[in-house]
């Protein structure tokens, strides 16, 4: 069986044709998903990131769904930035129990300077451990964006949150426009985007397919799409809102990874409220990188122990990504997991899709 060529991927999607895609027969929805995801990726790899708080509470900005916000009391305490020691010793952690990036965040709007003097030697110090790191500050400026990029950081994390229609009922402090800025100036910084959004915070299916046609419409797609399910947090003011149907989730996984072949679509925050069959969905409709631990920046997640145990029983296993293999060598090994599927009657061709 020879690999066929996928189709590349589109930058021009209509809130239309989305939501045409969210319509479609549940098990239609999936089996396309799947055959975009084996043309891209080896099915049963999951990339593994562990997120680290390196500056917890007092932000600034009004997002109603964030416990870090110094708008809503949360029970939260304010910690200062961590010793870049302490991020160096939770990061050579993670990469003994599996993870292949390290992510740190800190809440601010945008990073003070001599905030990020410390924050560019913390991106040293993990890129030389042989992880891929990434990092979420809030907004930065294209000369911030630079000096990160050339401290070694691979990924800049910016979720676009909802979709530009709703964002005013979520946040007021910084604009939508501000986002794409920002992901500009990381674009043009050479680095790797991360961007997502979070479901369930009251928003309409148009909302959620027009939050992925934003995304969809970012040339190059981000790397890497975290799709959140809302962790309702007493304190802020989403704390009461309706739950979102998981199978809707799932949904929302599967159109994704259609729209943005080649990207990595993370299984992210709310996965401790999800039973196993929920993430095996998931994982079947196209997600292939989680993060791994204990907590998420402040809530939590499912610990690594559960992790391990269902990926023994849906056999996935851990995406190996060093940052010192280049992207040749990656597309190689990719090809080489392709072949294999082939061989196994594993691989469907995604230009029928």
């Amino acid at each position: 069986m020879t690999l066929a060529s996928p189709t590349p991927p589109r930058h021009d999607w209509t809130v239309e044709e989305i939501e045409a895609l969210f319509a479609l027969p549940f098990n239609d929805l999936l089996f396309q998903a799947q055959q975009v995801h084996r043309a891209h990726f080896d099915a049963n790899a999951v990339q593994v990131s562990t997120l680290l708080s390196i500056k917890t509470g007092a932000c600034p900005e009004d997002c109603k769904y964030c416990p870090q916000s110094g708008h809503y009391t949360t029970g939260l305490d304010k910690e200062k930035l961590l010793e870049i020691e302490k991020v160096v010793a939770q990061a050579e952690a993670a990469k003994a129990a599996g993870a292949s990036r390290f992510c740190m965040g800190a809440a601010w709007r945008s990073p003070r300077e001599k905030d990020l003097e410390v924050v560019l030697e913390m991106v040293k110090r993990v890129k030389g451990l042989g992880l891929e790191t990434c990092m979420t500050l809030g907004m930065v400026n294209d000369a911030q964006a630079r000096r990160l990029a050339e401290a070694g950081l691979d990924y800049y994390n910016h979720n676009l949150d909802t979709s530009p229609e709703y964002y005013g009922e979520i946040i007021t402090t910084r604009s939508y426009a501000d986002r794409l800025e920002t992901l500009g100036h990381v674009r043009d910084a050479g680095m790797k985007i991360c961007s997502g959004g979070i479901l369930g915070m009251g928003e309409s299916g148009r909302d959620r397919a027009a939050l992925l046609q934003q995304l969809a419409r970012l040339a190059p797609h981000p790397e890497s799409v975290p799709i959140n399910m809302l962790v309702k947090v007493p304190g802020t003011p989403l704390e009461g809102v309706d739950d979102l149907d998981p199978i809707e989730f799932v949904r929302a996984i599967a159109v994704a990874r259609i729209l943005m072949p080649r990207s990595h679509v993370r299984l992210s925050a709310g996965r401790e409220q999800m039973d196993d069959s929920t993430q095996a969905l998931a994982f079947l409709a196209g997600a292939n990188s989680i993060f791994y631990g204990e907590r998420l920046l402040t809530t939590e997640n499912p610990e690594a122990a559960r992790d391990k145990r269902l990926f023994e029983r849906l056999g996935l296993h851990p995406e190996r990504r060093e940052a010192c293999a280049d992207d040749t060598q990656q597309a190689a090994a990719l090809e080489d997991a392709m072949r294999r599927q082939a061989s196994a009657g594993l691989y469907y061709d995604a230009t029928v899709a």
